[in-house]
């Protein structure tokens, strides 16, 4: 009798054996080779291969004002784009919710930015904001100056945000409004009977109805956003004068321009405190 369960544990087994091997090589294995690195100064150009030096790469990065610089900038860039790729797909699914004619053509061209990849979405508006782009192009009908955008401390950092707004709407519109549709409508029925308004049925019945999918679309926002890089690098490769220098672009820098694979990684742990700081966030502001 306890053949055939251990049987059936063991097919089990080696079906999940060549995803688990995957992880373990190819995942979990360069994360515990960088927190190692970390902790080492290491060179790939270098003949005497990683030396351990302790806590000396993260004591550094406390003491590099460009670090510290990007860290400010990481920061910046998730606070700006969150607040408008959550509210305003919310607003885009509350409309794709409702039934009118074209709406399966609307749903679509709002979730086509989400499959193509970012770095040509990057290069798309890399155009759009040239001297000579489309943005450009409108200001001038409107008879009002054209701007640099990329080129500009105060601008370049708003026009990767805009764009990142624009990639991330169709993607969270679609998971809104899966979660609209988990609401059940005997709620808003019973709102109404009780003479609750639009507002208040939004507030006491389809925000609390969504929190989970909201919660989550919140912490999956900023996990990308804080690992911006192919926008970046695309569009103003950190410029100007670091102004738009995510700590990811950072890393890139300093471990394939610089060849500092020990500070690079120490950069990558820091910003997965980071991030991790941010969800456990946005976790407990859902619970609160």
């Amino acid at each position: 009798m306890r053949r055939a369960p251990d049987r059936r544990r063991l097919f089990g087994l080696l079906f999940v054996l060549p995803a688990a091997l995957y992880v373990a090589i190819f995942q979990l294995g360069p994360v515990l080779y960088g927190l190692v690195l970390s902790f080492s100064r290491y060179s790939p150009l270098s003949r005497e291969g990683a030396v351990f030096v302790g806590l000396d790469n993260y004591a550094a990065l406390l003491d590099d004002p460009e670090f510290v610089q990007a860290l400010l900038v990481t920061g910046r860039y998730v606070l700006q784009v969150l607040p408008f790729t959550v509210g305003i797909a919310l607003g885009l699914a509350l409309l794709a919710g409702k039934a009118f004619r074209g709406v399966g053509f609307f749903r679509t061209a709002l979730y086509i930015p989400h499959i193509v990849s970012l770095t040509a979405v990057s290069m798309i508006w890399l155009w759009i904001y040239s001297e000579q782009g489309l943005v450009n192009d409108v200001l001038a009908l409107l008879g009002l100056p054209e701007q640099r955008w990329l080129v500009s401390e105060d601008a370049a950092l708003n026009a990767a945000s805009a764009m990142r707004v624009w990639k991330a709407l169709g993607s969270n519109m679609v998971l809104l409004l899966a979660g609209l549709h988990t609401v059940p409508r005997e709620l808003y029925e019973a709102a109404k009977v009780d003479g609750a308004g639009r507002w208040a049925r939004f507030r006491h019945v389809t925000l609390p109805g969504i929190r989970p999918i909201l919660t989550y679309v919140v912490a999956m926002d900023v996990i990308y956003l804080a690992q911006g890089f192919p926008e970046i690098f695309v569009l103003t490769q950190g410029g100007p004068y670091g102004s738009t220098t995510t700590v990811n672009y950072l890393i890139y820098t300093e471990a394939f321009q610089y060849n500092e694979m020990g500070s690079a990684s120490a950069m990558a742990f820091v910003l997965f405190a980071f991030i991790a700081g941010f969800t456990v966030l946005v976790i407990r502001g859902r619970k609160s």
